[in-house]
């Protein structure tokens, strides 16, 4: 750190403000705001080693530093959100959409048409959206034009030139799909009168609509206008079936905006759902890549602030949340129980589905990238100074004490090594130990690879509680490399992380990739132990019961052990097979043996 700004740092102010990070060539590169922000700057120039890989990588170009006092916080986060779309700092966190979401457009023109698009143009129409879905942009556009009739050809109308009649009727209309507004047969202030209406939907107030529907239907029936009446009826009988396929929340007509958000560590994927009258008519999802080590409140606000941009207009009067953000808006609430907290749920569980496609497409299509960013999430959810490109996993296997075994996994860059799986025969343990047994196979492996010379790895994993830990912990000791290997068990009923030393046990997020990551290893090392297991206990089976046939030779039972594994096997076998194996006197001896009210066939 420069003299300068570390005497930039003593003069800070313990005031709101907004800070600006310039690199070398006078670049913005990080723009943020604080309700103090002495201690707010302050707190990125600790030591290295307590910050975050990103935030690290943030100081590490920082030259100079810019600040500007404000009144207040709401001041802060105005002038933040300005600075921000000025400069565009490259470690600020950025909203990305993925693609381009449909909007569909009330377009400004003489009998408006309404349609879909992936283009937002300022050139005064009206748009609604986007849709995350581009189905559900397409419903509504059929929708309206099922109730409306509504244009679709792209002439410039205009009132001169359908009074001359430059227009026809075109095959739309014989088609009952346009009420032809070229050619005069429907006036501009009743095809008004439906695009307003539309728009009412789009706002979300279909619940009014549905209410002038009825009304225009009684007032037809009572003047004995049936056909009029059969209109409005199925206009209204459209648009009820088109928002009951929308959750409703609860009995209340709630109008209200909803976010929530799950994070991987280096990305978070957040979800939006407007509520008008009780139902969901816009939902939103945009994944954050956040290029510094964020607080989560501090993402929240980045998704608050980019989606109002991109929908416009101004919040809800309530605004539900999973926890507050770090900006102050009105109506702010978050649930604890009902309605509410079930909506809550519902954009969590979109957050995550978009979490879960943007993992599984980036691990088909940058796998280096994708190995990366999980061994940077387990390494900073564990407290490691450096990256777990080699981790080991071990597990113990026996019976009552009977053929114990033990099974050493290996993944290197988050991914199976099976060419370096290992099996291991218990020793010196006698009767079922496993602290003992533990101890054995973790002292042997690294006994070995530090006679070889070879690369160790950087976290090691045992599948069990704090007695397995505590013995794995004991033999890495003795060989002098507690400073050299990071050392985690994990108890399969919950899940949790025994750390050494730790009296309490770490509980990682079920969905998070770093637990993924150590649960794939604990059930690949029960797998590999307990097939190592079976084997040597049908084995001993096999030879147990074969050492009671008089008669038969060391010779053969290992040929029969061989060729066959188990006693069913060896059963099954017809007595050809085994004759060629074994000879006739031996072949003879085990067919009597198993089939003794048989006689032999040859």
């Amino acid at each position: 750190m420069s003299n300068d700004i570390t005497d930039k740092l003593k003069l800070l102010p313990h005031s709101p403000g907004v800070y600006r990070f310039l690199d070398k060539e006078g670049k913005v590169i990080y723009v943020g705001k604080a309700k103090d922000l002495k201690k707010r700057v302050s707190s990125y120039f600790r030591p290295p080693h307590t910050l975050g890989r990103k935030t690290a990588a943030l100081v590490a170009k920082i030259d100079d530093i810019i600040t500007a006092v404000v009144d207040s916080e709401h001041d802060a986060f105005l002038l933040e959100n300005n600075l921000i779309k000025e400069f565009q700092p490259k470690y600020n966190i950025l909203l990305k959409d993925g693609k381009t979401y449909p909007w569909v457009c009330v377009r400004r023109e003489p009998f408006p048409r309404v349609f879909t698009t992936r283009r937002f143009v300022r050139d005064g129409s009206l748009y609604f959206g986007p849709y995350s879905s581009a189905c559900h942009a397409k419903s509504l556009v059929d929708l309206f034009e099922a109730m409306f009739s509504l244009r679709t050809c792209k002439f410039s109308l205009n009132e001169k030139a359908i009074a001359e009649g430059k227009f026809r009727r075109c095959l739309n209309f014989h088609l009952g799909k346009c009420l032809a507004p070229c050619t005069g047969d429907i006036s501009a202030s009743d095809y008004e009168q439906q695009i307003e209406q539309i728009i009412q939907i789009l706002k979300g107030n279909s619940a009014g609509v549905i209410a002038r529907f009825e009304k225009n239907m009684a007032e037809a029936a009572a003047r004995l206008d049936f056909e009029s009446a059969q209109v409005w009826k199925q206009r209204k009988t459209l648009l009820e079936e088109h928002y009951s396929k929308s959750l409703v929340a609860g009995t209340s007509r709630l109008d209200a905006d909803v976010f929530n958000l799950v994070s991987d560590g280096s990305d978070a994927y957040g979800n939006y759902l407007r509520l008008r009258q009780g139902c969901i008519v816009q939902s939103l999802n945009l994944s954050l890549q956040c290029r510094v080590d964020e607080e989560p409140p501090v993402v929240l606000d980045a998704l608050m602030r980019g989606i109002y941009e991109r929908i416009g207009g101004s919040p809800s009067s309530v605004i539900i949340v999973p926890f507050m953000p770090e900006s102050d808006y009105p109506g702010l609430v978050v649930p604890q129980k009902g309605d509410r907290l079930s909506l809550l749920e519902l954009s969590r569980k979109n957050a995550a589905a978009l979490k879960s496609e943007s993992l599984k497409q980036e691990a088909f299509t940058s796998p280096v990238e994708h190995s990366r960013k999980i061994l940077e999430n387990l390494r900073r959810d564990l407290g490691m100074s450096e990256l777990p490109e080699h981790i080991e996993c071990f597990d113990n296997s026996n019976t009552q004490g009977t053929n114990p075994v033990a099974s050493c996994v290996v993944f290197r860059d988050a991914a199976p090594s099976k060419k370096d799986y290992r099996h291991f025969n218990i020793r010196t343990v006698v009767g079922p130990d496993d602290f003992a047994s533990m101890k054995e196979v973790v002292n042997r492996r690294y006994s070995r690879l530090l006679a070889q010379g070879e690369p160790l790895p950087q976290l090691v994993v045992v599948d069990g509680g704090k007695g397995q830990v505590h013995a794995a912990w004991e033999a890495l000791g003795e060989l002098g490399l507690l400073e050299r290997i990071k050392l985690i068990g994990i108890a399969k009923r919950m899940e949790e992380l025994i750390v050494p030393g730790d009296p309490y046990p770490l509980f990682l997020d079920k969905n998070s990739t770093s637990l993924r990551l150590i649960m794939q290893l604990r059930d690949e090392a029960h797998r590999f132990g307990i097939t190592h297991h079976r084997n040597r206990r049908s084995a001993a089976a096999l030879v147990s019961e074969l050492d009671g046939i008089p008669g038969l030779g060391k010779v053969s039972v290992e040929k029969l052990n061989g060729a066959y594994a188990t006693i069913s096997k060896i059963r099954k076998a017809p007595y050809e097979e085994l004759k060629q194996l074994l000879g006739t006197r031996a072949a003879k001896l085990l067919w009597e043996h198993f089939h003794q009210e048989l006689p032999i066939i040859s």
